[in-house]
Parts: C-alpha cells; structure tokens; sequence
C-alpha cells in the first residue's frame, strides 16, 4: 500500500502563520499527515491545535497528543502562564515542537485558508441557512458525484472549528468542494467565508433557528447574506425565490445572482407528493422520484439543483442525485414496520416544527396520528412565542394523541388540550414517563412523529417503537 502524502509540512504552517517555536530545535521537513482538536483523534502525523475552553482546555491535552503521535502543536498566548513549562517539557520529552500564536482559533482558521488556497481549480461551494443545509449539501454533492469528484464536509461538521477541519480532506483529484456553512453567534459565517470564499453560495431560508442568540429574524438574514462577503464579483449567489427576506438578500452582492424555487427553475415540470415514498418530480421532461418526504425537501432538491447547474452538472446527472439520495439520520426519517415513524428529531424550530406536523396531516392514514412533541431549544426570549405558535398548529392539526416532552413545552399545554381533551394529550419533563406513555398510546399501524430539537434526543423512543436500538 502507498502511504498517501502528507497534507503539509511543518515549514508550511510556520509560513502560513506567526508564532513563536518552542523548543528551538525544529524539523521543519516534517510531513503532517492531519489536523485535530481533540487529543482522541490524534493518529501518527497529526497537527494538534490546542483550543482553549472553560470546562475543557485543549491545551492539557498537549502531552497526551504528542504520545499520541502528534508531531507539532498549536498554543495559545495567553495560555502559557498556567501551561507553558508542562506543555514545554512534554514537547522537549518527545523531540516536539509547539508553535505559540495569538488564537488558536484563529491559527486553525488562517492555515484552512491557506490550505484551501493549494487548491486553485477547486470549484468551491458554500451552504447556508436556518434549516435544510444539510440535506441541500448531501443532495447537491450526490448530484455532482455523478460526473466530477466532489468532497464535502461530513454530517454538519460546519462550526467555527468543524468546517476549518473538514477542509483539509481536500485532495487534488477534487473537481468540486460542496460544504456547508453553521452559525451560533454574530460574525461566525463572516469567519467561515473568510476560510471558504466559496465562488458558489446558496442561503437556503431565513428561520428563526439560533433566534435567541441573534435576537431578531433580520439579524439572522444579516449573518447568514455574509457568505457572500468575500465575493470579487465573479461569483454566483443563490437565494430562494419566496424567502421573505429574498430582496434583501440581493441587496449589494458583488457578483451574478439567481433564483431557486418552483417559478425560477425552467427545468422543473410537474411536481406530484407521494406521502411518504416522496415526491415525484419532472426534471427535463423526464420523472424521477425524490426519496425524501415534504415539500420543504422538494426546495432543498431545487437549490441543489441550481448548485449542480452552475458547476456543469447534466440534467441526467441532476435526476441521477435525486434517485440516490437518502435521508439523513434523524432528519426527516421514515422508518416502516408495525408503527410507521417519522423521525426529524435533529432540530427543531417552529418552520420545521410546522412542517413537519403539516407533512403528517397531508397523509392519508388508516391508523392513529401520534406526534410526539419536544422542546424547541435556543430561541431565547422568542419561545414562549414560539411554543405558543406552535401549540395553535397542533390544536387544529389531526394528530388523535399529542405528546409534549421538556420544560419549554409546558406552555403548550392548556392550548392543545382546550383543542384536543385531555385525553388525548400528554405532558412531561420525565422521559420515562413519556417513554412509557408512548409505549401504551401506540398501536399497530400508527404513525408516530418524533419531533424536537437535539437536545430532547427524542430518537430514543425509536427502540420501544422498533424493538430496535438506534440512536444519534
């Protein structure tokens, strides 16, 4: 077996950053074979990067990184008061170095670009938005896979730290880069333009995702148009046709803008949902079956469509990528048996909430309707609003028994219940109790919907539904 080439050397990341060396000595020839932040994911070659943190810090984990097989290191400045002569000592201990920078967030981010920089006839595509990133990434590079060599970031590794590291997968056989784009706070999609300069960048909707930290839904569309901010003028933004905040969106962009959406592409025809199979579309004249259920899936096929076209892609190749692609784990799942299941319990906020419960409403079912409800995290002082909005959904929609699970949805409550009876509706903060009374609400050809934001996990039910254990 050929070794594969290292993705750089040590010499290369005391070009691409300023940092001081230490211990003096050097092998700045030293291949590095990966990028880590996490000692556990260290392997024979690696550069780690010590990021520092209040509940972990990276930077005492230095040690067991260089035992591990790391063979240099990033530090923090204003780090080496409290670590500096351990992490010095372990570095001399095993014939190491350290390069201390400023921020080593920073250093990470500045050596992706540099990284990324290597590869000038990448076609580099950019992916964000409230919700729908994901799965508009995974069909878009399903869609490009059929006639160039694509890479993209894994799952939703797309955070301040997870796209930087997911760049250096990039090889030199890659025609196309497809990655997608997250943000947790103000200026973070700013930081990851800056690593990516994607000449391709899709927003696939402005929500309320991630509301309570930004405050408003126009600061969210404030943050997610920055993808466009290192645009020069050659490159090509994408922006959905009925998206409320579509004008502004538009507004100053430096470079070719076009559409996505039922009226904007010319290639779509006929558009048929098949309920739970998923939606039948007529590509070029010619019909395929998207796998996924919903509308909101038949948008996300759309934008990645509109992607597959600005990179060359043929319209066979297009209805190839809707064909192939399958959902992703806990994102709009339907998993069959005895109870059939729709699993969309990755996150949560009240667009997807709505459609979601929308979805199920539109099925023609012979058994029950059972949503199972969880909280919708992060939206700060905008949930009670938001449960509210959501409760008034769930009264008019035709679930026969409702669930509600977490603190947040206490609010829920007296609304669905004035709707429904008592009865028929549930609500805890105790998973076992809502496990068990799940376990004597379903039967035999119910369909269950598992809804809720990450951190409600509400994929563990799947086991007492299935009798199978599958979790996140």
């Amino acid at each position: 077996m050929i070794a594969e080439s290292p993705l750089m050397s040590i010499r290369s990341v005391m070009e691409a950053l300023s940092g001081k060396i230490l211990p003096e000595a050097v092998n700045p020839q030293q291949g590095i074979s990966s990028v880590t932040i996490d000692s556990r994911n260290v392997t024979e070659g690696a550069l780690f990067v010590a990021l520092p943190g209040t509940v972990t810090d990276g930077h005492a984990y230095v040690e067991k990184a260089f035992q591990q097989g790391a063979v240099f290191a990033l530090v923090q400045e204003n780090r080496m008061e409290q670590y500096g002569a351990t992490i010095v000592a372990a570095a001399r201990g095993a014939g190491k170095n350290v390069m201390v920078v400023p921020d080593t967030l920073r250093a990470l981010q500045d050596l992706a670009r540099w990284y990324v920089d290597r590869f000038p006839h990448l076609i580099r595509v950019g992916i964000t938005g409230s919700s729908g990133k994901t799965t508009t990434k995974e069909i878009a590079a399903a869609m490009i896979r059929s006639e160039k060599v694509v890479v993209m970031n894994e799952g939703n590794l797309n955070s301040e730290t997870g796209l930087p590291l997911s760049v250096f997968s990039i090889r030199p056989e890659h025609q196309v880069g497809v990655f997608e784009l997250g943000m947790n706070r103000v200026g973070e999609i700013t930081e990851l333009a800056r690593v990516l300069r994607p000449h391709i960048a899709l927003i696939t909707n402005i929500g309320t995702a991630h509301i309570g930290k930004l405050g408003s839904q126009e600061a969210i569309a404030r943050e997610k148009k920055e993808i466009f901010s290192q645009f020069t003028g050659r490159e090509v933004a994408i922006i959905p046709e009925s998206d409320p905040f579509a004008a502004f969106l538009k507004e100053g962009v430096r470079g070719r803008i076009r559409s996505f959406g039922y009226r904007s592409m010319v290639s779509l025809g006929e558009v048929t949902p098949l309920g739970i199979e998923g939606t039948r579309i007529v590509w070029d004249g010619v019909p395929v079956i998207l796998p996924l259920p919903g509308t909101h899936n038949v948008l996300n096929a759309l934008g990645a469509a509109a992607i597959a076209q600005e990179v060359g892609i043929s319209a066979e190749g297009i209805r190839q990528g809707i064909a192939q692609v399958r959902p992703l784990f806990g994102r709009g799942e339907i998993i069959k048996g005895p109870v059939t299941i729709l699993r969309d319990c990755y996150n949560a906020n009240p667009e997807s909430m709505e459609q979601a419960v929308g979805f199920c409403d539109s099925l023609e079912w012979k058994g029950k309707r059972v949503y199972v409800i969880g909280s919708m995290l992060e939206l700060g002082e905008k949930s009670e609003e938001a449960h509210r909005q959501i409760a008034h959904v769930l009264a008019k929609s035709k679930a026969d028994r409702i669930f509600l699970f977490g603190e947040e949805t206490a609010i829920m409550e007296p609304i669905v219940v004035a709707a429904k009876g008592s009865a028929a509706v549930g609500y805890t903060t105790s998973f076992d109790e809502l496990q068990e009374k799940v376990r004597r609400s379903v039967e035999e050809g119910d369909l269950v919907l598992l809804k809720g934001s990450r951190g409600m996990a509400l994929e563990r039910l799947t086991e007492i539904l299935t009798g199978e254990k599958n979790v996140l």
